[in-house]
């Protein structure tokens, strides 16, 4: 896998085949170019988080029902779309001179659906909000460390913990770095290009508001024929694994409980 070579250098393309939506990188090789930033938000009271949650949750189901009903003709961009988390709306494309776009993604029920989304990384960087209701969690994981920014008024350190990454192959060990979201929070996450990440939701209320700030350019870059998230993502592992892999907000009783947070460090002016 290519990296970018900094800010000022040539940039080159990630994947091997650009339209494939099931690409895999041998996790053995892969490390991490950069970090995540995870910065929270605020914490809601249960009937107003839910309501945000259900509102946000409920434009996607309403995209996805038209998208049954009328599915996007051969070419057009198809703004219902599904990824291993959830079900995805491009809520707002990019257009000529913007190349951004916005996404919003209502999570799947990691315990219901007894089955933990893959670690994968992106070919563009990422920002996301999650935002939880009542009786949801959201467990992010990474190959790295990540950072958790201090944030005035937030009531107390988020859980986070370490535990070895399933189902690598026979006799590799990785560590995964947890941070968990609690019920009732909006947090933030800044996702650098190439940057392994992984989230899973434990409960029925949860969202993501995700902002692609180089949709354009990353899709002109990799080849891509089209605006789709699978194929600007690539897995770090073939398989999905069972609930019990993720679902647990806590640290594993046999795993090893090294903090898996780094302390913020001084604002450089950018990653």
């Amino acid at each position: 896998m290519t990296q970018s070579t900094g800010m000022t250098g040539r940039t080159e393309r990630m994947k091997q085949a650009p339209d494939h939506e099931d690409e895999i990188l041998d996790v053995r090789r892969h490390q991490d170019p950069g970090r995540n930033r995870l910065t929270p938000v605020v914490k809601l009271p249960a009937d107003v988080a839910l309501a945000v949650v259900d509102a946000l949750a409920g434009l996607v189901r309403t995209a996805h029902a038209g998208e049954e009903a009328s599915p996007a003709p051969a070419g057009a961009l198809k703004q219902a779309q599904e990824f291993e988390e959830g079900d995805v709306f491009m809520l707002e494309p990019p257009f000529e001179g913007f190349f951004a776009d916005r996404y919003l993604m209502d999570f799947y029920d990691t315990a219901e659906r007894d089955m933990c989304s893959r670690m994968h990384l992106h070919t563009g960087l990422r920002f996301v909000r999650m935002m939880t209701g009542p009786g949801t969690t959201i467990r992010v994981s990474s190959l790295s460390p990540v950072t958790v920014r201090p944030t005035a008024g937030w009531p107390g350190p988020l859980d986070t913990f370490t535990d070895a990454l399933p189902g690598t192959p026979p006799g590799l060990h990785r560590d995964r770095h947890n941070v968990i979201v609690p019920p009732n929070s909006w947090v933030d996450m800044q996702i650098p290009r190439g940057v392994s990440h992984q989230f899973n939701a434990v409960g029925p209320n949860a969202v993501i508001d995700s902002v692609h700030p180089e949709e354009s350019i990353e899709t002109l870059r990799e080849g891509m024929t089209g605006y789709r998230m699978m194929a600007q993502t690539i897995f770090l592992a073939k398989d999905k694994t069972p609930a019990t892999t993720c679902a647990d907000p806590t640290t594993p009783p046999a795993g090893p409980t090294t903090p898996g947070v780094a302390p913020a460090a001084p604002d450089a002016g950018g990653l």
